[in-house]
């Protein structure tokens, strides 16, 4: 019997092993506008990630400064940033290597240097990565050169934030106590308040004294043309009053001529100014786009961190706006000279740009603000960007080509005229070559041509005006005036004007009014402590020290320990002193004069946070409150029963409504004059412009002169 066998097919299972993902370079920026940006020049072999600013910070809730074991501070997580520092300890693990790529700056520095604590990196690797400008270029190339982290300006930061919490925690309860809860104080804000109140007492002790002008016309051949007085017998002369005025004009005879007896012709050359600082962008954003100095930074910070252009990845417009320096790279010198050869003509070029003079005590560590190139300009741009981020961009654009230029040129000439020892002048002016003012004009600018006039010819005066003037007290600062004279005097750095600002003005003590500061009644008290109290801390020259101190810390020739000690000794006994001697002020409550509509108790003006307000007497048993509304007294146009009054929005802006909200829904951002349009009958209104006010109809159908 035939046997068969069954061979059995065996398989076996191939073992297959998961390729492990190569683990990725982790990047740590601030923000994610930041993080995409930089994401797309790095490639897949990089993830970025952004820490939302700041992961530590001292304690809101005490000083967290141990002062007897050298100042050192209590760092902790900030509140609600517990999931980002999860996903950033997280990423870490799983990276390859760990890159700190925040500002380049004392503020970025600290915040990479928290960074690096919390996520137990290493400090002697070579982690920090630092570019002064977002493009491919300039963040491949720092990546290529990583440093570790730079302890002297960890330690500069540290100085500042550390003095700042002592000086705001130790002078705060006292306000607290002797005036009212929510107070603050600080380095910087209360020479800013000291400052803005001391222009405020200036013009209130202010004396105007009276002078006069002579403006007159005068007639050569057939032209005419305009002169002033200008003295006797050579030597200038002023006319106090108008009886200085008559016996000048006294001493004229209109029907003789005067003679020309001096024909000054000059050329005159204007320099372009260099490009910005963060100082200088703040304060022309205020003067010429009237941008708050929040909005000139936050703008500017979306600029430096990447628009999408549509090429591809976005891409940084402008280079790192918190600087003090005027310097400029060689190779935007080269670039900028070749679009001005290129785009206005080699006579446009500037052989040797301006440069400007560093500010004492400025830091030289980044550029000046200028376009990352100047090939992008704003027309190109306009489409990409809003209409803010266009006119700020289109300001720092035009005044870096400007600052490459060649100066305005301009042909001047003075005149002369006498008749009986009575000197008038005469000046004109003309434009011969605009050189960087056709890119970058500073204001209006008009040509004033006198006619063809010699020494030895004559004019007839035609006609005179006598004026009554009186001189002026001092502006009040705006936030460009202010800003300006803070860097002058060495107060703050570029990264603390903006939130200062913003503190004097959310904390009540100062308000914006048609774009100037004027103090509050809560202002005037907290700087009479302060000034008295702590006179150091007003001291522009003292806290400017400070200032120099603090450079000093970065520059690694000073102990920051050592620093904070030496400011904070004698100030610790200027504490305890003001604890004892400042004297508790009553912010008494003035009666309005009006009674509750809902419980009949007398009503009272109160100081709140945003101003003063009508509260019941009754408080808290009754809470109504009511707006200090000013009525104009002019009649409502759309209801014709209620009254303009003059209102506030949350933003503090000026408005006009009707008194009889909200059965009348009246409102207007100008004030109405109790007037209708002659042509159109709608109601008229006055409306602010520049040096003045004007009447005109919101339809644009009529306006009236312009007053003074």
């Amino acid at each position: 019997m035939a046997t068969s066998t069954t061979k059995k097919k065996t398989t076996s299972k191939r073992k297959t092993t998961r390729r492990a993902k190569p683990k990725k370079k982790l990047v740590i920026v601030e923000s994610p506008s930041k993080a995409k940006t930089i994401g797309k020049f790095l490639g897949r072999s990089y993830k970025v990630v952004a820490s939302l600013g700041h992961v530590r910070d001292l304690p809101k809730s005490r000083m967290g400064v141990d002062i007897e074991n050298d100042y050192q501070p209590d760092y902790i997580s900030i509140r609600g940033k517990g999931d980002v520092i999860k996903e950033l300890r997280k990423d870490a693990k799983n990276a390859k290597a760990v890159y700190l790529a925040s500002d380049p700056d004392r503020e970025g520095e600290a915040i990479a240097w928290h960074v690096s604590n919390i996520l137990k990196l290493d400090d002697s690797e070579k982690n920090r990565v630092t570019f002064n400008e977002i493009t491919k270029d300039a963040v491949k190339e720092a990546f290529n050169e990583p440093r570790t982290i730079n302890m002297d300006l960890v330690d500069a930061q540290q100085a500042r934030r550390v003095l700042d919490r002592l000086v705001g925690y130790s002078i705060s309860p006292i306000l607290w106590k002797k005036v009212k809860k929510g107070l603050s104080a600080g380095r910087v804000q209360s020479v800013a308040l000291n400052l803005i109140i001391q222009r405020e007492n200036e013009i209130k002790n202010f004396k105007p004294e009276e002078y006069w002008t002579i403006d007159a016309e005068f007639k050569h051949n057939k032209d005419k043309f305009k002169a002033s007085f200008y003295g006797e017998n050579g030597k200038k002369v002023s006319l106090k009053n108008n009886d200085d005025a008559q016996r000048v004009l006294g001493k004229l005879d209109k029907n003789k001529d005067f003679q020309i007896t001096k024909v000054t012709k000059r050329e005159r050359k204007r320099q372009p100014q260099p490009p910005f600082t963060t100082s200088t962008m703040q304060q022309d954003a205020n003067r010429r786009l009237n941008f708050r100095t929040r909005k000139t930074m936050m703008t500017a910070q979306i600029l430096y961190e990447g628009i999408d252009i549509k090429q591809g990845a976005a891409v940084g417009l402008i280079t790192y706006m918190r600087t003090d320096s005027t310097r400029i790279a060689s190779v935007a010198k080269h670039e900028a000279s070749k679009f001005i050869h290129e785009e206005y003509g080699g006579e446009y070029a500037a052989v040797k740009p301006i440069k400007g003079k560093m500010p004492e005590g400025a830091q030289d560590a980044h550029e000046a603000i200028r376009p990352t190139s100047v090939y992008r300009t704003p027309a190109k741009m306009k489409p990409y960007l809003t209409n803010d981020q266009y006119k700020l961009y289109n300001l720092i654009w035009s005044r870096f080509v400007a600052s490459q230029m060649t100066p305005e040129i301009i042909d001047t000439m003075n005149v002369n005229l006498q008749q009986n020892d009575v000197d008038f002048r005469a000046s004109g002016s003309k434009v011969k070559f605009l050189g960087f003012t056709k890119v970058y004009k500073r204001g209006k600018e008009q040509d004033n041509l006198l006619p063809e006039l010699n020494e030895g010819d004559s004019a007839l005066m035609v006609s005179d005006n006598p004026a009554q003037h009186f001189t002026q007290p001092p502006a009040r600062y705006t936030e460009a005036a202010l800003i300006k004279t803070l860097e002058e005097n060495g107060v703050g750095r570029p990264s603390t004007y903006a939130p200062t600002l913003d503190t004097i003005q959310r904390r009540y003590y100062v308000r914006l009014v048609s774009h100037h500061f004027e103090p509050t009644e809560l202002g005037e008290i907290v700087n009479t402590i302060i000034e008295k109290q702590f006179p150091d801390i007003v001291n522009a020259e003292f806290t400017a020290d400070v200032e120099g101190k603090l450079d000093q810390i970065e520059e690694g020739k000073q102990n920051w320990v050592r620093v904070v000690d030496s400011f904070y000794q004698p100030f610790s006994k200027e504490v305890s002193t003001a604890e004892s001697k400042v004297a508790k002020i009553e912010m008494k409550d003035e009666l309005a004069g009006i009674d509750c509509d809902i419980c009949g108790a007398p009503m009272v003006i109160k100081m709140g946070r945003y101003g003063k307000f009508y509260a019941c007497s009754r408080f808290p048993n009754c809470r109504n409150t009511k707006a200090i509304v000013k009525d104009t007294g002019i009649t409502c146009p759309k209801c014709g029963q209620g009254t303009v009054v003059e209102r506030k929005s949350k933003k503090n802006r000026t408005f006009y409504g009707c008194s009889r909200y909200p059965d009348c829904d009246f409102v207007s951002w100008d004030k109405p004059i109790g007037r209708n349009c002659p042509k159109d009958g709608h109601f008229l209104v006055e409306k602010k412009i520049k040096g003045g006010t004007q009447v005109v109809c919101p339809n644009g159908d009529y306006e009236e002169a312009p007053q003074k």
